[in-house]
């Protein structure tokens, strides 16, 4: 293994993990009020199209981070749009 490919590694890995931390607080505690849904929207959308050119460039660290990346993400703004929905919060 090269060495761009170690820190690319680590790099997908630190970034990835970043996301737990904060998805485990919004499934604790329901509370999505200081999270941005247009930022979230604008990410998960970057993530999708980080996974699509790892998959066309055939990049396997690219498309799992981004693949495990966008399902926490996701789980985020899925739950910002169920509290905005439930008219709990504003966009």
């Amino acid at each position: 293994m090269h060495l761009h490919d170690i820190i690319g590694s680590i790099a997908a890995i630190c970034t990835t993990i970043a996301f737990i931390p904060q998805v485990i607080l919004v499934l604790k505690t329901r509370n999505t009020d200081s999270i941005s849904f247009i930022m979230y929207s604008i990410f998960i959308t970057g993530v999708a199209l980080w996974a699509v050119f790892g998959y066309m460039t055939m990049q396997w660290t690219i498309i799992i981070a981004n693949i495990i990346t966008f399902i926490l993400a996701f789980i985020i703004w899925f739950s910002k749009l169920v509290s905005i929905q439930k008219g709990r919060e504003v966009s």
